[in-house]
């Protein structure tokens, strides 16, 4: 009973399934007839692939040709771009020579400068110290009468008194005072006593004849010479010895005048 019951709807589960593929097929089926029919419509030209695409290729090349011009004018350009450059470096080059000689002449400038200056600097510090020794010379000079006459006073007064022996203390003490100050500017005395005659340091105002001293020997100083350093003040005045001249008696004289006027007879 219950599978007579449950017969109906199986038939009609069925019936709808088979209806439901009815219509696949016949959609289907219309779907095809429509393909054919448009296929049959389109032109050879489009019906046909291989036609197709035999078309298409010229527009490719035309492209291909395209993208090649446009990369040789990319070619070009770079080229141009890299000559440019290769100029540019070579002006550059150029001009880094040019800065670099101009470098070379200018330290040449400076050095030469340096040396005009060094050179400038030693001859006015030469033409100072020269002028220093000048007034120094000029001054000393001026002051040597003023210790020639403290010398003469010294040895020409005899102090006979406790107060003539103080005055004489007092400008022996001045005298002193002098006498140091030049000696710490530099200045010393000559002794030219029993040394060979210099004309470069003495002057010769008399001679002596004497057996004592070689020829040429400084006998007295008759005023006191000063030299400053290696430069000369003032002159020593001196008495040079000279040799003796032989003794000539009446007896010789007249031998002497006989030869004279025999040679002169001849």
């Amino acid at each position: 009973m219950i599978d007579e019951q449950k017969q109906p709807e199986n038939t009609l589960e069925t019936q709808e399934s088979t209806s439901a593929q009815h219509e696949t097929n016949q959609e289907t089926t219309e779907r095809e007839s429509s393909a054919a029919a448009n296929w049959a419509s389109q032109p050879e030209s489009s019906a046909t692939p291989q036609t197709e695409n035999w078309e298409s290729t010229p527009t490719d090349f035309a492209e291909v040709e395209t993208i090649a011009e446009t990369a040789n004018d990319l070619l070009k350009e770079n080229e141009e771009i890299i000559a440019a450059l290769q100029q540019e470096n070579a002006n550059l080059k150029q001009l880094l020579d040019r800065q670099g000689d101009q470098i070379n002449t200018l330290k040449a400038q400076y050095a030469r400068l340096a040396a005009d200056f060094d050179n400038f600097r030693k001859r006015t510090l030469k033409e100072k110290e020269n002028l220093e020794q000048q007034a120094k010379i000029s001054v000393i000079t001026e002051l040597l009468p003023v210790v020639d006459n403290f010398e003469r006073a010294r040895t020409q007064i005899k102090p006979a008194s406790e107060g003539e022996k103080t005055i004489q203390n007092s400008y022996q003490g001045v005298y002193k005072t002098l006498v140091d100050c030049l000696k710490r500017l530099g200045v010393s005395a000559m002794r030219p006593e029993g040394q060979q005659f210099d004309p470069n340091l003495h002057e010769a105002m008399l001679r002596e004849s004497t057996d004592e001293y070689p020829e040429g020997t400084v006998i007295e100083q008759l005023m006191r010479g000063y030299v400053l350093g290696d430069k000369v003040l003032r002159h020593a005045m001196v008495k040079v010895a000279v040799p003796k001249e032989p003794m000539i008696t009446s007896e010789e004289e007249n031998i002497a005048e006989d030869n004279q006027l025999e040679n002169t007879d001849s």
